[in-house]
C-alpha cells in the first residue's frame, strides 16, 4: 500500500474538518487507500493477462450469451460508485472465450475511473479482440451513486448503454435476439 497515499487521504480528512487522531478515523486513511487500490486495481492490468490464453477453437457459430455480470466502478467525475449488471454476446468463429474470462474482463476496466458509456466500449472491443469473432453485444444496467446521493438525488434512475460491433450492428434479427434473450 502507498504511504503517499495514505498521507493523501489523512489530509483529505483533516481539510473536511475531522481530527485524524480521533479513536475511530486511526486507521481510516490506512483503510481507505487500501480500498481505492483495489477499486482501481484494473490499472495493473492487461487484457492478455486477464484472458491468459482461454481461447479456445470451437465449430460453434451461434449467438453465446454471458449475463448478469456483476460490475462495481468509480465515476471518473465523483469517484462515487457506480454499479450493475452486464451482459455480454458473441458470435463465434472459430474460436469461444472460456466463461470466467468475461467476469475478469468486465472487472478488469471497471476497476478503473470510469463512465458507463466508454465502459460498454471497452468491454465490447476487449471481446471483440480476443475472439475475432462475427459480432459483439454489450448491455450494461447501472445504478450511479453520484446522481443518487449528490445532484438530483433521484433514487430510481439507472442508466442502459449498448455497444453493438460486427453482426449486431449489421444485422436487426441479431440484436433484436439478443435483447430479446437478456430481456430487454
Amino acid at each position: 500500500m502507498s504511504d503517499e497515499l495514505k498521507h493523501h487521504y489523512e489530509q483529505i480528512i483533516t481539510l473536511l474538518g475531522e481530527d485524524v487522531t480521533r479513536g475511530g478515523l486511526l486507521d481510516t486513511p490506512k483503510r481507505a487507500a487500501t480500498a481505492m487500490q483495489f477499486l482501481t486495481d484494473g490499472y495493473t492490468k492487461n487484457l492478455e493477462e486477464v484472458v491468459n490464453n482461454a481461447v479456445f477453437e470451437s465449430d460453434m457459430d451461434e449467438m453465446v450469451i454471458v449475463q448478469d455480470i456483476e460490475f462495481y466502478s468509480l465515476c471518473e467525475h465523483h469517484m462515487l460508485p457506480f454499479i450493475g449488471r452486464c451482459h455480454i454476446a458473441y458470435l463465434p468463429d472459430g474460436k469461444v472465450l472460456g466463461l470466467s474470462k468475461f467476469a475478469r474482463i468486465v472487472d478488469m476496466y471497471a476497476r478503473r475511473l470510469q463512465i458507463q458509456e466508454g465502459l460498454t466500449k471497452q468491454i465490447a472491443e476487449a471481446v471483440q479482440s480476443v475472439t475475432g469473432a462475427k459480432g459483439v453485444g454489450v448491455v450494461m444496467e447501472g445504478k450511479h451513486m453520484c446522481m443518487m446521493m449528490r445532484g438530483v438525488q433521484k433514487q430510481n434512475s439507472s442508466m442502459v448503454t449498448s455497444m453493438m460491433l460486427g453482426g449486431f450492428r449489421k444485422s436487426q434479427a441479431t440484436r433484436d435476439e439478443f435483447l430479446r434473450l437478456i430481456g430487454k
